[in-house]
């Protein structure tokens, strides 16, 4: 049976970042569902239960023996375990796009220690800037490949609290009982992309910024459908 696709974008950003993906991969015949995790950080953390329940909530319409793939984009990657825990439904694959990796087991950390200082000053009264706005300009403009996809882009970005960076997030044991790989765009995430080799998973590497799948969708797209054992 013929999975459907789970594109899961990085709550710092929004889901337009999968959408030119989305679209290739409709177009090729395959079934996609993009959940939107913008409103998942609203209230009070922790906030994993609520990303976990989003992806849950998007699927229910979708048969329960219909298997899924589910694809993360960056933090989103740290999600990806109690995202698997919360269905009820077959999981045929996970693939990780220039993403951070969860533990084995046991908890993840959102942010490390040098990222938590490099954020507590942007914060006032606890609330971040737009993920675009930490970086200079030489930093950000090579991630977008025209102005109207970055005024898309950088429209829905939410502004994050600060708490979302410094949660911690659970990692429940066999939530790898699946096939997983990593498809690499460049640094930093190059570490990420060793170790998911150290775990022996499959690794490609698409050079890249970090949102590279916003750049070169089709390239993106047929690397997803290869890593998830699949053609397009």
């Amino acid at each position: 049976m013929e999975p459907i696709f789970v594109l899961v974008h990085s709550p710092s950003v929004g889901p337009s970042t999968w959408q030119p993906v989305a679209d290739l991969l409709t177009a090729w015949g395959h079934r996609v569902r993009m959940p939107s995790l913008l409103q998942v950080t609203a209230g009070a953390p922790p906030f994993w239960p609520r990303i976990a329940d989003a992806v849950r909530d998007d699927l229910t319409e979708v048969p329960a023996d219909r298997p899924l793939v589910l694809v993360a984009h960056s933090n989103a990657g740290l999600f990806v375990p109690t995202i698997r825990a919360a269905l009820d439904r077959p999981v045929a694959a996970s693939v990780f796009v220039d993403a951070a990796l969860p533990a084995r087991t046991g908890a993840t950390a959102l942010a490390p220690p040098e990222l938590l200082d490099f954020l507590r000053p942007k914060a006032v009264d606890g609330v971040l800037p737009r993920w675009t706005d930490w970086w200079d300009e030489d930093d950000v403009a090579p991630m977008f490949p025209d102005p109207a996809v970055r005024e898309k882009v950088v429209a829905e970005q939410p502004e994050l609290p600060l708490s979302y960076y410094e949660q911690e997030v659970p990692v429940p044991a066999g939530w790898d009982d699946h096939p997983c790989s990593y498809l690499l765009f460049g640094p930093p995430y190059d570490d990420c992309a060793a170790l998911a080799g150290a775990r022996g998973w499959r690794v490609e590497h698409l050079p890249g910024a970090h949102l590279h799948q916003i750049v070169d969708p089709a390239g993106t797209a047929r690397r997803v459908l290869a890593l998830a054992g699949y053609d397009a």
